[in-house]
């Protein structure tokens, strides 16, 4: 029986995928396997020594530990993509906020209290001042192109848009979903030259941290409206105040309201809105469900923000071992040895490494007794060793 502890409330339709006759899932449990949280802060919590792995319902993990649970041998696993169409439809809206003056005209209606011919004649009068400019033929640029990044992307250039895209890093499953039509921009600072708008899809990172800073604004157009639908601290919020003072910047639309900025006139702030949407949480619980199950039941890894991906198929009538080490030479050997004098034969292998963490999946003919798996763990940089039993049915991805 597996045990799930819960931080947050999971979407049902994602709990319901754990078999309830093999899995126990609450918030009360205290000896977890696997723990499942969303925006739960994790940091400076103590965790028992029967966490295997922590699932986040969602994509970022600022509100957990992940240097910590590396050095635990413990994988943080996310679900990239899942609110992807979410967060893409709240950009769209956010240019339109901007470009149209909504969120002032608004305001501006529901301050009047007139009779309604006065009413009438006031808004005519009035309308002028809440005049914008359409999306079509203006510039997007895009700083990430990730999941999120690539479909505001295509979102934008059916708008009628041009787009240009920014990401060093990114990956070829994500090039083949984009558009023709977008650009490539060469650099950033080329990017930030050339846009109307700007939108950012990158994790906050210390190469991140901060990255449009006084100089960078003073490369953008005069009027430039940005959208950061991310993570706060992309952006120098003071650099950005005196660039919205100078109005080098129209508006700044973001998902994430501080104290100096948000009561700013041309800033349009929101409460955390882009993931929070019925179908994202029911994406992302669905999703970190099955990566969990995955990992629990076959010793494989998706997703994983600080483990490699790591996915072998099973035999169902072979035991494993999958095995977290640290990244160092001769390890697999020294496990091999382990493995033949006690008798076990390995039918298949797998290992991989991601910075200093390695981690390898063996599979072997028959169960390893509690001594060969003592050996396993007692060999300089092992972290954690586990025994996943064989079966008469195997796990369906």
């Amino acid at each position: 029986m597996f045990k799930i502890q819960t931080l947050n409330s999971i979407a049902p339709v994602g709990l319901s995928q754990f078999p309830a006759e093999s899995y126990q899932v609450a918030s009360e449990i205290t000896d977890p396997d696997a723990i499942l949280v969303r925006s739960a802060k994790m940091i400076g919590m103590t965790l028992p020594q029967s966490v295997r792995a922590v699932g986040r319902a969602g994509a970022g993990v600022n509100n957990i530990p992940v240097a910590e649970l590396t050095k635990l041998g413990i994988p943080v696993l996310n679900t990239p993509g899942a609110n992807a169409n979410a967060v893409r439809e709240l950009v769209i809206a956010g240019m339109l906020l901007a470009s149209r003056n909504i969120c002032q005209a608004w305001n501006y209606v529901g301050h009047l209290n007139l009779g309604q011919a006065e009413l009438d004649k006031q808004v005519e009068q009035d309308k002028k001042q809440f005049a914008g400019f359409e999306l079509l033929g203006k510039t997007l640029g895009l700083v990430g192109l990730g999941a999120v990044g690539v479909k505001v992307a295509n979102a934008a250039i059916d708008l009628g848009m041009r787009v240009i895209g920014y990401d060093p890093t990114i990956s070829v499953n994500r090039a083949w979903e984009l558009s023709a039509e977008a650009q490539q921009a060469y650099s950033l600072d080329s990017l930030l030259a050339e846009s109307d708008f700007i939108s950012f899809h990158v994790p906050l990172t210390d190469d991140t941290k901060g990255m449009i800073n006084a100089a960078r604004f003073q490369m953008m157009k005069e009027g430039v409206v940005l959208l950061n639908f991310a993570r706060d601290g992309i952006l120098d919020n003071q650099a950005l105040l005196a660039a919205l003072q100078a109005k080098k910047v129209l508006c700044y639309v973001n998902d994430f309201p501080t104290v100096d900025l948000m009561s700013h006139p041309s800033v349009i702030s929101l409460p955390h809105l882009g993931a929070s949407t019925r179908e994202a949480e029911e994406n992302c619980a669905i999703m970190i469900v099955k990566q969990l199950r995955s990992f629990l039941e076959n010793g494989n890894i998706s997703n994983a923000v600080n483990f490699p991906t790591v996915e072998m198929p099973r035999n169902v009538h072979e035991w494993r071992l999958a095995i977290v080490n640290a990244n160092v030479p001769n390890m697999v050997a020294q496990m091999s040895s382990k493995l033949a004098a006690a008798g076990l034969n390995i039918t298949s292998l797998l290992n991989k490494s991601r910075d200093d963490i390695a981690y390898t999946l063996i599979d072997v003919n028959k169960e390893a007794d509690a001594a060969c798996l003592k050996e396993i763990a007692a060999i300089p940089g092992v972290i954690q060793v586990r025994q996943i039993k064989a079966r008469a049915l195997p796990y369906q991805e």
